[in-house]
């Protein structure tokens, strides 16, 4: 299975947790990483070589903090612009059929903000929702997320924890539900 991580950070070298991540994802030759800031820090995305990457792939995760109980803006404008009419979704899609899609998210809020009762109101599952339809939409199958709570509780243990327990859910993780229109 060929796995392609789409990472959404604008100051990735700032962040303990997704560069963690990175970094470990490194030391897999079978795991392409795909910095978003760092290859369009202009934003101008190439949709031929984005849709490429995609087509080239069997397993899509998309690895980001969490911004406002959403992606951050550079995702949602590569949802915009790469996923296409008679590409992604209408009659003559078929370029993501069937493709596993997945998120991986760091979250500042601890797990218990993260409840119906929490400080945030919502589950993580719930904020995800729209990650849901949107695969749903694309005819993908969605992967179960992964997330990391309390990202101001950093340690080197946690980190290099939190590092490899990501690499093996993006190489593990099964599908909950098979997704189609």
């Amino acid at each position: 299975m060929k796995i392609l991580v789409i990472v959404t950070h604008p100051n990735i070298e700032a962040s303990n947790w997704n560069k963690s991540w990175v970094n470990e994802l490194q030391k897999h030759d079978d795991i392409t990483i795909h910095e978003l800031h760092k290859e369009y820090p202009d934003e101008n995305i190439d949709v031929a070589r984005e849709q490429q990457l995609v087509e080239s792939h069997d397993r899509i995760i998309f690895q980001y903090p969490l911004y406002w109980y959403s992606t951050p803006p550079l995702l949602k404008k590569w949802f915009d612009n790469v996923l296409l009419y008679n590409w992604a979704y209408g009659p003559e899609a078929t370029k993501t059929v069937g493709k596993e899609f997945g998120f991986a998210i760091s979250a500042y809020g601890t797990e218990e903000s993260y409840q119906a009762t929490g400080s945030n109101r919502f589950t993580i599952e719930q904020i995800l929702t729209p990650m849901q339809a949107l695969t749903r939409f694309i005819s993908g199958t969605y992967l179960p997320h992964f997330v990391l709570n309390d990202t101001s509780d950093v340690t080197e243990e946690r980190l290099a924890q939190s590092s490899k327990d990501f690499v093996n859910h993006i190489k593990t993780v099964r599908p909950a539900e098979v997704l189609t229109k």
